[in-house]
């Protein structure tokens, strides 16, 4: 740009100008301080519940007592101090038992109750005790205890050998089963020893209930009765069944 006098007057040059008047405007720092005091504040109020959170859950954890677990000879663990809960398999009544379910049960209380000898007698009864309903079980130990049969099974050295020979269902009721089997019952009295072979047609009618962690099949012994055969079907059970007869 030329001036009225003739001479050239150039224009200020900012890039080559001293630093100080490239610096930005005050309000702009400002703003930029302000808009970091903001965020930050942002993240302290979201910090705030974190810990709480954080505190609460360490003073529920500290406040518990310490766990306690027992294990019994049998190798079950539980936690002392906390009841067993009983759950459910599924909601409502349950699937019925199959017949699957309820031959298998018949067969394991047979072989439980009717194989025993005298060291192993009490735990082999008391299992299938726990396997019969309430009633029927009041009633079998209330025998025992007024026979004394485990006593005498103990004094006599009692060993009781069972063989299954057929299991069917009723064909009148449906949980009801038909047994047919043979008992080898060795005795030992005052160093004489005596052998039976007993065949014997047994009845077992089941009862259902609700299945549960105690009782998975949600089955139980209702009823239980045995006796003794003869004639042709005792001879049939013993040819079955690979025993000579006597």
């Amino acid at each position: 740009m030329w001036s009225k006098n003739g001479k050239e007057q150039k224009l200020p040059n900012y890039t080559s100008a001293p630093d100080k008047l490239r610096y930005s405007r005050y309000y702009e720092h400002d703003g930029a301080l302000r808009a970091y005091a903001n965020r930050a504040m942002v993240l302290a109020f979201l910090c705030v519940p974190t810990t709480l959170l954080a505190l609460a859950f360490a003073a529920y954890v500290r406040l518990q007592p310490p766990t306690v677990i027992r294990v019994d000879e049998n190798g079950q663990a539980t936690v002392v101090g906390k009841a067993k809960p009983v759950l459910s398999v599924t909601q409502g009544a349950g699937p019925e038992p199959t017949e699957f379910e309820k031959r298998a049960f018949v067969r394991l209380f047979l072989e439980r109750y009717l194989n025993f000898s005298a060291t192993n007698v009490s735990r082999n009864w008391a299992d299938s005790l726990n396997m019969m309903s309430a009633n029927l079980r009041r009633t079998v130990f209330s025998g025992m205890q007024k026979d004394n049969l485990i006593g005498k099974i103990e004094d006599d050295q009692t060993n009781s050998e069972f063989q299954l020979r057929s299991l069917e269902v009723s064909k009148e009721y449906p949980l009801t089963y038909v047994a047919f089997g043979v008992k080898e019952v060795h005795r030992i009295h005052e160093h004489n020893e005596t052998i039976d072979k007993v065949v014997s047609e047994f009845h077992v009618r089941l009862a259902v209930e609700k299945r549960s962690e105690q009782n998975p099949s949600g089955l139980l012994i209702g009823e239980y009765w045995e006796r003794p055969i003869e004639g042709e079907k005792r001879d049939w059970v013993l040819q079955q069944a690979g025993i000579n007869s006597f």
